[in-house]
C-alpha cells in the first residue's frame, strides 16, 4: 500500500471514529446533563464513565486526522495547516474540560451531602460549563478548523473532489455564526436554526471520512511521492 493511501485510509478511520465516539458519547451522557435530579438520587454512573471514554477517544481521533494530514497538507499552505492542526488541538483540550465537568457531577452524587439545594446548584453550574464547550469546541473550534480551514486545504490541493470541499468551506464558516448566535442567545444550542447551521459541516466531515477510506486522495503534487512532486502549490 503506498504511504499517501495509507495515510488516507487512516485519516478516514478516524473521522469515521470521530462521529461513532461523539453521538456515543452524547447518548451515554444523556442522564447527567438532563436529568435534573441525577445528582441527588441513584444515576448510571457506569453509563456516564462509558460517555467519558468515547469522548476521551473523540479527543484522540480529533488530533490523529490534523497529525496524520500535517505533512500532506503543510505542502499546500504550511501556515494554514499548521492553524488546522492547532484548531484540532484547542476543540480537543475543550472537549477535555467538559469530560472533566461530566465527572464532577458523578463524584458528586457518589460523595452525598446534607444541602441538596447546594448540590443542585454545583451539578446545574457542572452542566452548563459542559454545555459551553460542546458549543466552543466541537460547535465553533470544529467549524473553524474542520470547516474552513481544512476545506480550503482540501479546496486547493484537490485531494478530494473540489465540490465536497466546497460544502466545507461554507458550512465552517456557517457552524462558526450559528455559534456567535448562540452565543449572544439569538436562538438556542438545540433549536431548528442551529440543527440547519451544523447540517452542512456534518456533511462534508461525514463524506470525507467514507470518501477516504473508498477512494483514497485523489491525484494532486501534494499526495505525490518525495521523488516525484513538484513544488508546493501556491498558497
Amino acid at each position: 500500500m503506498q504511504p499517501s493511501r495509507r495515510s488516507a485510509l487512516i485519516v478516514g478511520v478516524l473521522f469515521v471514529i470521530t462521529f461513532v465516539s461523539a453521538i456515543t458519547g452524547a447518548a451515554l451522557y444523556t442522564p447527567a446533563l438532563t436529568d435534573p435530579g441525577y445528582v441527588l438520587g441513584p444515576g448510571s454512573d457506569t453509563m456516564v464513565r462509558w460517555g467519558a471514554v468515547c469522548e476521551i477517544v473523540l479527543a484522540i481521533a480529533n488530533i490523529g486526522t490534523a497529525v496524520v494530514l500535517f505533512p500532506i497538507l503543510r505542502r499546500v499552505n504550511e501556515s494554514v495547516a499548521l492553524g488546522y492542526v492547532a484548531a484540532r488541538v484547542m476543540e480537543s483540550a475543550l472537549i477535555g474540560v467538559g469530560i472533566l465537568s461530566v465527572l464532577s457531577i458523578v463524584t458528586l452524587r457518589e460523595s452525598g451531602g446534607t444541602d441538596e439545594g447546594a448540590l443542585l446548584v454545583a451539578a446545574r453550574s457542572l452542566v452548563a460549563v459542559h454545555d459551553w464547550t460542546f458549543l466552543l469546541g466541537p460547535g465553533f473550534l470544529a467549524g473553524f478548523g474542520n470547516g474552513l480551514l481544512l476545506g480550503y486545504l482540501m479546496y486547493r490541493s484537490g485531494l478530494v473532489p473540489r465540490g465536497m470541499a466546497l460544502v466545507g468551506l461554507i458550512g465552517g464558516p456557517l457552524l462558526c455564526l450559528s455559534g456567535i448566535a448562540v452565543l449572544f442567545g439569538w436562538y438556542a444550542q438545540d433549536s431548528v436554526w442551529s440543527g440547519l447551521a451544523t447540517l452542512p459541516e456534518i456533511v462534508w466531515e461525514g463524506f470525507l471520512g467514507i470518501w477516504l477510506i473508498v477512494k483514497g486522495f485523489r491525484p494532486s503534487p501534494a499526495a505525490a511521492p518525495a521523488d516525484a512532486r513538484q513544488p508546493r502549490l501556491a498558497g
